[in-house]
């Protein structure tokens, strides 16, 4: 009875340390995996990767693979999750473990960690599979280039699940999870734009040269794995307290918890990705694979939105093929250039267009600093202090405004007033004041269908601190001689709107009115890239010149012929007198009424142009 317990304990414990598994007799795929005998704890580090992936935008119209793409050889049922027996575990393998220099073990460890990415995590496991078609022909390319085992890109899914731009809790960033020290080590530069830890090429060869270096140091790669993880201080440390073993599953319980299970997870990778089919697991499928990405040297500053436009490529594909630029902007030069990933599709147009990409660049860029040298605050925030008996209304019709606008600036959710709350009754406004130009503008092409105001350049700046939702005044006036008459350019600024629909965003209204983002941003006053459906945003400025006879020098007797200007409206459907003076501050039912010979309110119709302020 005794020597029976004795051999009973004896294969239980050499099987918890994975020298001889306990096998199962039962081969085949089955529903009910067993349990082991104890607890296994998972460091959250290694779930945590696959999780970040769960929402990333380029998933999105990601499509999984057709029955023609992915034949299922093994004929299981859509959602059937295969379980198999330690000894098919074993088996398959043992036959992996032969096609590489790194030493794949299986034990209880290892099987964990297969239920976790096969089962568990399946899903997230199949977008991995579909991210592995863009980044692994290009982790073999440097692997076999360095004469390392090609099974180490499986590293970079226990690390980061191929998630680019993927951090960890700790600061370590990227595909390859390096850390800022790390990273400087092996020549990956971060800066406030550009992070050359989430640059897929750069840190693909820094991680091949930091495990060639500790390999060097160590001469196994299970060694190599778990110095990656947590430094070969920590490694050298365990094999001290070993007693100066050099295997990992004997110094294992010296390592820090998240390395231990850092190893077999790199285990169970190796066998899922090669048993994926056997698992029931199909890639979900990406847009476009590696090699139909190339790339392109940029000389000169370029950001995403000019690319996006030019090229008419989406913002998000651009984010996705060129995660190291962290703000959307390339800041190349001659003498520094960066290299931009693009489907090869797209190659050809840059290519063609270089020129003109950087032109477009730099007349955008200029255009913003002369708006931002000329931007001026025109009033501080103006306050009001609530006296008993006054109401929104009242303070409203008081500084000329709305209730809806003291609501709106003082995130009041009712008209509720308490007496001496300090009400903001005009914000502080920031008007941008494009620089003039000394030359007739080229007239646009016509925009889409869409309503229209025109405005005059010859609004007065203190009008303009009273009018903080009229545009900024445009000034422009040129000398121009026709026969013997001197004439007097000026020219109105004509703005068109667009109304937000759901789901519409910057890029797509740049790219729909041939603008840039950061264009729409300046005419708009936004800070960021959120708008909200149902507003009104400009989405183009045409310039429209405007001939008038000048004084004659030569003839002062000759009188000047003062011509009062006018901002126009364009009146759309469900307009009412009440409504467009509620649009433009300061300006009456009445005011309206008078400026267009309006007696009727039912007299204005969709359409048709009224004006709706006097500006000289």
């Amino acid at each position: 009875m005794n020597i029976s317990k004795t051999l009973i304990s004896f294969f239980l414990a050499i099987s918890f340390f994975g020298a001889i598994p306990l096998f199962s007799q039962i081969s085949g795929p089955v529903y009910d995996s067993s349990h082991s005998v104890f607890e296994f704890k998972k460091d959250d580090f290694i779930a945590a990767s696959l999780d970040s992936i769960a929402n990333l935008k380029y998933f999105a119209g990601f499509e999984c693979a057709s029955d023609e793409e992915l034949k299922n050889i093994f004929g299981f049922e859509p959602g059937f999750v295969p379980v198999y027996a330690d000894s098919v575990y074993y088996s398959r393998l043992r036959k992996l473990n032969a096609a590489t220099p790194i030493d794949l073990t299986y034990n209880q460890y290892v099987r964990d960690y297969i239920e976790m990415y096969a089962m568990k995590k399946r899903v997230l496991m199949q977008r991995v599979m579909g991210l592995a078609q863009i980044y692994f022909p290009l982790f073999e390319e440097h692997l076999d280039r360095f004469d390392m085992p090609l099974e180490l890109k499986y590293l970079a899914i226990v690390e980061s699940a191929l998630n680019p731009v993927a951090k960890s809790r700790m600061g370590a960033t990227g595909l390859w999870q390096f850390m800022y020290g790390t990273g400087k080590a092996y020549n990956l530069n971060v800066t406030s734009l550009v992070d050359d830890r989430r640059d897929p090429i750069k840190s693909t060869i820094a991680a091949c040269e930091h495990m060639r270096d500790l390999y060097r140091m160590y001469d196994d790669w299970l060694l190599v794995l778990a110095a990656y993880n947590s430094g070969a201080g920590n490694v050298n440390k365990a094999i001290r307290r070993s007693g100066g073993k050099r295997d990992f599953w004997q110094i294992r319980p010296f390592l820090p918890l998240e390395t231990r299970g850092y190893v077999p997870a790199f285990i169970a990778v190796n066998y899922v990705m090669g048993y994926a089919a056997e698992h029931n697991l199909r890639p979900v499928q990406p847009l476009y694979h590696h090699y139909e990405i190339d790339t392109v040297v940029v000389k000169d500053v370029l950001s995403f939105g000019q690319i996006s436009s030019m090229l008419n490529v989406p913002v998000e594909e651009i984010e996705f093929l060129n995660p190291a630029y962290k703000a959307g902007i390339i800041p190349a030069t001659n003498e520094n250039t960066y290299i931009l990933r693009l489907q090869k599709k797209n190659i050809p147009a840059f290519v063609n267009n270089e020129a003109q990409l950087y032109a477009f660049r730099a007349q955008s860029e200029i255009e913003k600093e002369q708006m931002i040298s000329l931007m001026k605050t025109v009033s501080a925030a103006e306050y009001h202090k609530v006296k008993k008996g006054e109401s929104l209304g009242l303070i409203a019709g008081k500084y000329r405004c709305s209730v809806n606008d003291l609501k709106k600036w003082n995130k009041l959710k009712s008209t509720n007033l308490q007496i001496g709350q300090r009400l903001i009754v005009r914000p502080e406004q920031q008007i941008d004041i494009p620089i003039a130009k000394k030359t007739t503008p080229v007239s646009k092409p016509a925009t889409p269908a869409t309503p229209k105001v025109e405005e005059t350049k010859s609004i007065p700046a203190e009008e303009l601190a009273s009018n903080a939702q009229t545009d900024a005044a445009q000034i422009e006036d040129t000398a121009m001689i026709i026969g013997s008459e001197p004439m007097v350019m000026q020219t109105r600024i004509e703005n068109t709107y667009h109304r937000v629909k759901p789901g519409e965003t910057l890029g797509q209204l740049a790219e729909k009115y041939n603008t840039s983002i950061s264009r729409l941003r300046i005419w708009n006053n936004i800070k960021g890239n959120n708008i909200q459906s149902g507003t009104n945003l400009i989405v183009s400025k045409t310039e429209v010149p405007d001939i008038k006879t000048a004084q004659i020098e030569n003839k002062p007797e000759s009188p000047v012929v003062n011509k009062r200007d006018y901002i126009y409206y364009t009146v759309q459907r469900g307009d009412t007198l009440w409504k467009i003076a509620q649009k433009h501050q300061g300006v009456s039912i009445e005011d309206i009424k008078k400026m267009n010979n309006i007696t009727n309110e039912n007299q204005i119709q969709a359409g048709q142009r009224i004006k709706v302020q006097p500006v000289s």
